[in-house]
């Protein structure tokens, strides 16, 4: 089965402009849901989870901008506005009322979906999770802190890059490769000595680390769930 990147909710009265968008998005590696009005998308909506909305503005019955009022916070997905060229006002209460960008027609369908692209990373970029706690520790990657029994622990830019990867794959076993190449460090031994250092501020008893452990032969891996 085809592992596509996202999936997108195309909404537009215009049958042409909606099968070519679909067409394009596909070709892209997106996985693609239509609707040809505010109020088939809403029915969508509710049984489908998207990542992201493409919402014409000029359709009959309700616009665009309706339904991004009525929907956006109930649904949190990103949206992106298609407007009339000519129409600058349209497009400014688009993002005032919480859509994430727009394109004016007529657009090249390859910046869309570099629009689309960048959406996606943003959000990914958005649900990182960035502070953690379990049993007597918070990881917090916004002030490089580990707290530990109430105790500070300084981290450096080396740990955060690694902490930030192992916090939001739990039970992912890294191997020394993958984490030189986070780094950009190749030799295994300062890798070691970079999650050596890391287990004294993470573990209680870092010579029998509970959190921070070694898979032999394979690499570090971080058990917090």
């Amino acid at each position: 089965m085809n592992k596509f990147d996202a999936h997108i909710l195309v909404v537009d009265d215009d049958d042409g402009i909606r099968n070519l968008v679909k067409q394009y998005l596909n070709e892209s590696n997106f996985l693609v849901t239509t609707a040809n009005n505010a109020e088939d998308a809403k029915e969508k909506i509710l049984i489908i989870k998207f990542d992201v909305i493409i919402l014409d503005i000029m359709m009959p019955g309700k616009s665009g901008l309706e339904f991004t009022v009525e929907n956006k916070d109930k649904i949190n997905t990103p949206i992106i506005l298609l407007t009339a060229k000519g129409e600058p006002n349209e497009r400014i209460e688009g993002l005032e009322i919480g859509a994430d960008d727009y394109l004016p027609k007529p657009f090249e369908p390859k910046e869309l979906v570099l629009r689309i692209k960048n959406i996606l990373n943003k959000t990914k970029s958005k649900n990182q999770k960035r502070i953690i706690e379990f049993d007597n520790i918070k990881i917090d990657l916004n002030k490089l802190l580990i707290i530990q029994n109430k105790k500070e622990f300084k981290i450096n830019n080396t740990e955060k890059i690694i902490l930030e990867k192992m916090i939001n794959a739990p039970g992912k076993t890294f191997s020394r490769a993958s984490i030189g190449q986070l780094i950009n460090l190749e030799k295994e031994r300062s890798i070691d000595v970079i999650i050596t250092r890391l287990r004294k501020k993470v573990e209680i008893d870092p010579k029998n680390p509970k959190y921070l452990q070694t898979i032999r032969g394979t690499g570090y891996v971080l058990w917090i769930e």
